[in-house]
């Protein structure tokens, strides 16, 4: 029996949703995107975000490997780097430097997001079962019971294209509340939570002889009741260093070469500016401001149409700053595998509803680690610190100052950070009692640097900072 799936989007939700709908035994897989896709690792024009670092986390990557064998060993020969968490990032927290560690840790692969979308965009198209088509998809067909297909807008006008299942992939830009509205599907509750930030970014050649310099950040400190203002240098595909800057409401980052490389300087440490100040720029500075959190509380609807499931940032987008989109997405593609595996078929009943809650767990856990930060600046709009917030906020602190010089500290948070592990994992009996014992190891008066990697960053520091 010939099945269609429709996948809206092309981007990395909707290719891992398009390879596991192939993977299932669908016949067809139609993917449907607006816009041009690039034949190589560039920039487009619907991922605003591009430009900006993405952190493919182990967890994330995890998924990925189950939906598209493979893919970790495709990017890392493109280019991508893989860091260990534990001893290849020097990182300045809100309470201070952390140690690197010499055991080891979860690691997470660096690139640019070009590099991720189109490296997993290639391989899944290898399957014959699947193809992109450039069309805009502009509204749902079928009834508020069962979704039978998309209204697509083409250059010689609209059409319907019928399938057994879609997916909305659409991304952040999704209009799946409207489609759903003129289904006779209302009332469904979304929530907005801005902390306003803007993304400044720019690449830089890596210098000679810096080619092994750790990834550095210096992160933003939402306890102190001033803009939130963070800056991280990040090694790329093609000897790069991709350095992003981010800023709260009232702290936002400038878009002139001068003034980029001044805000890293006044960060509460300048080592980002330090290093950057002797490298090459390659770009401009590119500025973003789709930052916000926001949740379409889609799997609470009362109602909801057989045929029809929703992934990716169409479901819920986070605050890019902390690093989550790409994990979540793939965790929601790979619920999505399982399920189709439990129920045989894309048009078995309940699937749909069964996809969107599976889905919406992983979109909660990082909501609310995005969103539990984000609240605390103080120019936020849509949220306020409520007492949960307050007594989570306390522990994250005691536990990131215990990380310090706490290796189970650290674990607990790296755990969680590479997405695998839930948030739950700060709340094992190891890690309470390394919060409450706190670090043994004094703090660090700087950035635990090698007398190889101090040399670099003399080097190349032009500022006299």
């Amino acid at each position: 029996m010939s099945r269609r799936a429709v996948v809206v989007g092309a981007g990395l939700a909707g290719m891992l949703a398009a390879a596991v709908l192939a993977d299932a035994g669908v016949t067809e897989v139609v993917v449907l995107d607006r816009d041009e896709l690039p034949d190589g690792p560039r920039q487009r024009r619907g991922l605003p975000q591009g430009r900006h670092a993405h952190l493919l986390m182990t967890g994330g990557l995890s998924a990925m490997e189950e939906i598209v064998p493979g893919v970790g060993k495709r990017l890392l020969a493109a280019g991508a780097h893989e860091i260990s968490l534990s001893s290849g990032v020097l990182a300045r927290s809100p309470e201070g430097w952390l140690r690197r560690w010499r055991r080891e840790g979860p690691v997470m692969l660096t690139c640019t997001r070009a590099l991720v979308d189109w490296t997993v965009r290639a391989a899944v198209l290898e399957h014959p079962r699947v193809e992109v088509r450039r069309a805009a998809a502009v509204g749902l067909t079928g009834s508020a019971g069962r979704v039978r297909g998309v209204r697509v807008s083409e250059p010689d006008g609209e059409a319907d294209l019928d399938a057994d299942l879609v997916v909305d992939a659409s991304g952040r830009g999704t209009r799946i509340v409207t489609w759903l509205e003129g289904l006779g599907l209302s009332g469904v509750r979304t929530r907005t939570v801005d902390s306003g930030l803007v993304n400044a970014s720019r690449v830089y050649r890596v210098p000679a002889g810096a080619e092994r310099f750790p990834l550095t950040i210096v992160q933003a400190d939402p306890y102190v009741s001033r803009p939130g203002r963070s800056a991280m240098v990040m090694p790329v595909e093609g000897d790069r260093w991709l350095v992003s800057c981010g800023g709260t409401r009232g702290g936002e980052p400038p878009a002139d070469a001068e003034g980029f490389l001044r805000y890293t300087l006044d960060l509460p440490d300048p080592i980002v500016g330090r290093l950057i100040s002797g490298a090459e720029p390659l770009t401009d500075v590119h500025l973003s401001r789709s930052t916000s959190n926001v949740r379409h509380y889609l799997d609470k609807a009362p109602h909801w149409p057989e045929g029809l499931v929703v992934l990716g940032d169409a479901l819920g987008t986070f605050n890019p700053a902390y690093g989550q989109g790409m994990s979540v997405a793939a965790f929601g593609a790979r619920v999505l595998g399982w399920e189709l595996e439990r129920a045989g078929g894309p048009d078995a009943p309940g699937l749909a509803r069964r996809v969107l809650r599976g889905a919406a767990r992983p979109v909660d856990a990082a909501w609310a680690m995005a969103v539990g930060q984000d609240v605390l600046y103080p120019a936020t709009r849509g949220g306020r610190p409520g007492i949960a917030d307050r007594a989570v906020t306390a522990y994250t602190r005691r536990m990131t100052r215990a990380a310090a010089g706490s290796f189970a500290a650290a674990s607990a948070i790296w755990d969680v950070t590479s997405m695998r592990t839930p948030p739950t994992r700060m709340f094992h009996p190891a890690a309470v009692l390394a919060a409450l014992t706190g670090s043994p190891l004094p703090a660090l008066s700087g950035p635990p640097l090698t007398p190889a990697e101090r040399e670099v960053l003399d080097g190349l520091d032009r500022t006299g900072a």
